[in-house]
């Protein structure tokens, strides 16, 4: 184990392509004590449609209720997207909901957007209403451009350590379309809505029907399969929107054999994004992979790989450099799923640490060793006879973590 714990090296943020009509302002609203970004205020072209997955925590805040909300009445028309960090408006009550409404009122009019066809997104302390009029005062200084992708992602980190975006090209029947998504996370993250905020866009022409189906999927193969402390956050959402610049011939069905090129692109975004946010957990200094096989059910396999990536003493072991794999075999017992006990497996990358239920009998304490000193792990564990197959992604849990969320309102 190395003496000094550093973060894990950032992903190289990619080139991401163009979407057409999209344009972005960046500005200094306040929210934070000393001088940085901290307003993404975005304008969509007419006829732009939106989707959007929330956090399931009960408390909700106000710009995710707003969102439902306006996503409901508008049947997913949306032109205009404002984002706040320092300050989550959560837990804020009717002033915290009549303070997002204000602000988006305000920002639609900078924009020449209908307030009923804006979204908002905040990130920051729980239970600090949203000061709006530093907002307002803000918009007097921001200027509509094309998106520079790294500035957006920017002006949205809490916490990061750096910012995070994904793109992609693709064919939707002959036509190219782009998908580009930023995202901000580093800690409270957990699944059913990893506590983060991501926005992706496409110039493809997609009804908002569509848009959720593809979404609800594929989250839950990127941001409803991280973790980095189990802790949901009030305020997660992720949003998708289509600008219909590339006029894509008219899908009506979102399993159309047509959008399987789509669809991927979509997915390899989102799950880019997603391990970005889990790479930057707050502290981390190892990216781990944990895939859980042989399970009675996929669902019954994702919970065995939580319980697995949400294990302080997992996550501890494994900042420590120690293929401590009882530690696995303790989070497999206390998932409460059905599991085969002589049948179980753990294997560190290539190297079995048990086998058939008991230590292996080609467990090499050496060789162990010097994989975990690896930035990037893979863990698989193998618990019965199913078929049933879940992946997720973690991070290790380190003093560093502790420092950060002791101080983080300090």
């Amino acid at each position: 184990m190395s003496d000094q714990i550093s973060p894990l090296a950032p992903a190289r943020f990619p080139d991401l392509p163009a979407i057409a009509g999209l344009e972005a302002a960046i500005g200094r609203a306040g929210f934070y004590k000393h001088a940085r970004p901290d307003l993404l205020l975005m304008r969509m072209p007419a006829g732009t449609k939106a989707a959007g997955v929330f956090t399931t925590n009960a408390v909700g805040s106000a710009p995710t209720d707003w969102c439902k909300q306006a996503l409901s009445a508008t049947r997913g028309n949306a032109r205009g997207l404002l984002v706040n960090a320092g300050c989550a408006n959560s837990f804020t009550g009717p002033a915290g909901d009549a303070a997002c409404k204000r602000a988006l009122t305000e920002a639609g009019a900078a924009i020449g957007v209908e307030t009923r066809e804006m979204l908002a997104a905040s990130t920051g302390v729980i239970g600090v209403l949203l000061d709006d009029a530093k907002i307002t005062n803000a918009l007097l200084h921001m200027k509509q451009a094309p998106v520079s992708w790294p500035e957006a992602a920017a002006a949205i980190m809490t916490t990061d350590t750096f910012p995070k975006g994904a793109g992609a090209t693709c064919e939707i029947d002959g036509v190219t379309v782009n998908i580009a998504g930023i995202a901000k996370g580093s800690g409270m993250i957990a699944p059913n809505m990893a506590t983060m905020l991501a926005f992706v866009f496409t110039d493809a022409a997609l009804s908002a029907p569509i848009l959720k189906t593809l979404l609800k999927a594929e989250t839950e193969t990127s941001f409803n399969s991280i973790t980095v402390d189990g802790d949901r956050s009030t305020n997660d959402c992720v949003l998708l929107f289509a600008t219909g610049q590339a006029r894509v011939p008219p899908i009506a069905d979102a399993r159309d054999d047509r959008l399987a090129a789509f669809r991927q692109a979509l997915s390899d975004v989102l799950r880019d994004l997603a391990i970005q946010i889990v790479r930057d957990g707050e502290g981390a200094t190892k990216l781990v992979k944990v895939v859980v096989e042989g399970a009675a059910s996929d669902a019954s396999a994702k919970i065995i790989a939580r319980t697995i990536c949400e294990s302080p003493l997992v996550k501890t072991a494994i900042a420590g450099e120690d293929a401590n794999w009882g530690r696995i075999v303790m989070a497999v017992g206390r998932a409460d799923q059905p599991v085969k006990k002589d049948m179980i497996a753990v294997r560190f990358g290539d190297f079995y640490a048990a086998r058939d239920g008991m230590v292996a009998s080609t467990y090499d304490e050496a060789a162990m060793s010097a994989y975990m000193q690896r930035q990037e792990l893979e863990i698989t564990v193998t618990v019965g006879p199913g078929a049933g197959r879940a992946v997720m992604h973690t991070c290790d849990l380190t003093k560093r973590y502790v420092e950060i969320n002791g101080d983080y309102r300090s």
